[in-house]
């Protein structure tokens, strides 16, 4: 036990009586355990502060999602981390002092779900009509086309109880023509329909097979697996051993840096203002790393290939806070400006393919070069699918894929009262990579500050989901209160409903029994000078006495602002928030 956690106090909920319930005593737990993981990746100083942390909540009765899962718990217990090393890097400006520092539970388990809480125009990712408000980055329509975006779901193979879970990816057509379908069928339209077509080309393949030919169009499919057949892999085993997340030195001849702590327009202090971070990265996990920097004031600016798919609704959420630049990293001029932007970066974020940025000469060695002629060392934190270690760890993936190896998947079906897997609702694991990737960052920062040097961080989809498995599921009875409560609707899918039934059947069924977590309170609004129109998104987790946290500026789509760190602009509504 953490020699911090050893002290009991009293956490209370928002009406300020006792509150010892499942989902505090869970955090409580989940946090200790992250800390006996996770402890030669922390600084020491940030111990105190994390053991101070207060966890509020609303919540006096069951957890919020349908889930056997304890995800609330994971990523409150996360945000307690973060808030500790940001804490001790305010340290590093007035003094050790002690702080209010609170992580809202509600607000956590939003977080969970930020991309299917955010609309712009009043609109949500379900609205068909919200398209007319994005950017179109869905290049080779494997979002907008129903039968090409089913290429990437979970469907049963040759072997009966044997399920391999199908990814298309941002591309769909190679997934579709590997089991023999064409990559587009216009006659195609309805949802059954295409999940029949596509389910029956998947049944005539042994999940050995699958496997066999995904690698060798190097898709990001996978085997649906329980937890203790991926426990039993090489791959499993060598995960296991790994931290959560991990920061390591690349270089030690560069000085300690200081954080510049500069003032802005932000109502007090932020944490990481003056702090300059090229986030190279897409979808979800990724650009939550950059987003979650954003939020304690760092200056983020995601650089986007104008020649790579992405989702366009994604980019409501997670581009907050940001500055969006398209940039061709092969392109001679375009990696020239690049460069300029690197002299004085202090992060840089990766988030795409194990190697992709090192072949585009930008990977974590060759930065060092960059570190020791600019006298002045860089963060690199590198979030991938299956973890930077391991027989495994080159593979392409998705949230949806991490999910299904790891034993997630089935953790869910089961609960259920299934014999199948069902990949749960909302891209959770995503989001606790990102803000993972988000505690290394600011590890490998305050490191920077102390001692001087470069530093490596590393996290992955598959640790996040080992980390949330290694939390044990909630029992028998929490699992039949939960299938009591919820709609009887979210019980009756299977494993070859799309994430957006599952999301959508789970959004439906917790608006009405945890109608806490949709309060106005827990969201903020601005205009959006990129999208045109309002854009709502979910507030800041964490709270540190005497310091702001919170975006400067409103979401915007990808490509939107000049390459620069100049003339950044502030938008008043959300200070005023």
């Amino acid at each position: 036990m953490s020699p911090y956690l050893g002290v009991e106090r009293s956490d209370k909920g928002t009406n300020g009586s006792s509150n010892v319930n499942t989902l505090l005593a869970g955090t409580r737990s989940a946090l200790e355990q992250l800390l006996a993981k996770a402890q030669d990746n922390l600084p020491e100083e940030c111990l105190p502060h994390i053991a101070k942390v207060d966890f509020s909540t609303a919540n006096t009765g069951s957890p919020y999602f349908p889930s056997p899962l304890k995800q609330t718990e994971a990523i409150s217990a996360l945000k307690a981390v973060e808030a500790g090393v940001a804490s001790a890097i305010a340290d590093l400006s007035g003094g050790s002092k002690a702080r209010i520092i609170n992580v809202d539970l509600e607000r956590a388990t939003a977080f969970l779900l930020s991309t299917y809480l955010a609309t712009v125009g009043g609109l949500d990712k379900s609205d068909p009509k919200v398209k007319k408000l994005l950017k179109d980055t869905d290049l080779l329509q494997a979002q907008s086309i129903l039968y090409r975006r089913l290429s990437a779901n979970l469907y049963q193979t040759k072997n009966p109880g044997e399920f391999f879970h199908l990814h298309g990816s941002l591309e769909a057509t190679k997934a579709l023509n590997m089991i023999g379908l064409e990559g587009h069928r216009p006659d195609l339209t309805d949802y059954h329909e295409c999940i029949k077509v596509i389910e029956d080309h998947v049944k005539q393949f042994t999940a050995n097979e699958l496997e066999e030919m995904n690698g060798k169009i190097q898709q990001a499919g996978v085997t649906c697996m329980k937890w203790e057949d991926f426990q039993a892999t090489r791959h499993g085993q060598e995960l296991l051993a790994q931290p959560p997340w991990k920061v390591e030195s690349l270089e030690t001849q560069t000085p300690a840096v200081s954080f510049p702590f500069k003032t802005s327009r932000a109502p007090k202090p932020q944490i990481l203002s003056g702090i300059r971070v090229l986030e190279l990265c897409r979808i979800i996990a990724g650009p939550a790393m950059g987003r979650g920097l954003a939020e304690y004031g760092a200056e983020v600016i995601k650089v986007t290939s104008p020649n790579l798919s992405d989702v366009p609704f994604f980019q409501v959420d997670a581009n907050i806070g940001k500055h969006t630049t398209d940039l061709n990293l092969k392109d001679p001029n375009d990696r020239k400006i690049f460069e300029q932007l690197l002299l004085s970066a202090d992060v840089v974020l990766d988030g795409y393919r194990p190697g992709s940025l090192t072949r585009l000469g930008y990977g974590p060695n060759q930065l060092i070069e960059i570190a020791q002629k600019r006298g002045r060392g860089f963060v690199y934190v590198a979030e991938n699918c299956f973890g930077h270690t391991g027989p495994w760890s080159s593979r392409p993936g998705w949230q949806q894929i991490a999910d299904c190896v790891t034993g997630v998947a089935w953790a869910q079906g089961l609960a259920m009262g299934l014999d199948e897997p069902v990949v749960p609702p909302f891209p959770m694991s995503d989001y606790g990579t990102g803000c993972m990737g988000t505690v290394a960052a600011l590890v490998g920062l305050y490191k920077r500050a102390k001692s001087g040097g470069s530093y490596l961080g590393t996290t992955s989809l598959v640790q996040y989901d080992i980390y949330l498995l290694q939390l044990g599921l909630y029992d028998n009875q929490i699992i039949a209160e939960l299938r009591e409560q919820h709609d009887d609707e979210f019980f009756e899918l299977r494993h070859h409903d799309s994430v957006d039934q599952v999301g959508k059947r789970a959004l439906k069924t917790m608006r009405r029994t945890h109608p806490e977590l949709f309060e106005d309170r827990h969201m903020q609004q601005c205009f959006s000078r990129g999208f045109n129109a309002n854009v709502r998104t979910i507030r800041p987790v964490v709270t540190i006495e005497g310091y702001w946290n919170g975006f400067l500026r409103s979401s915007r789509p990808n490509g939107f602002d000049k390459p620069t760190w100049e003339d950044w602009e502030v938008d008043e509504d959300l200070i005023k928030a």
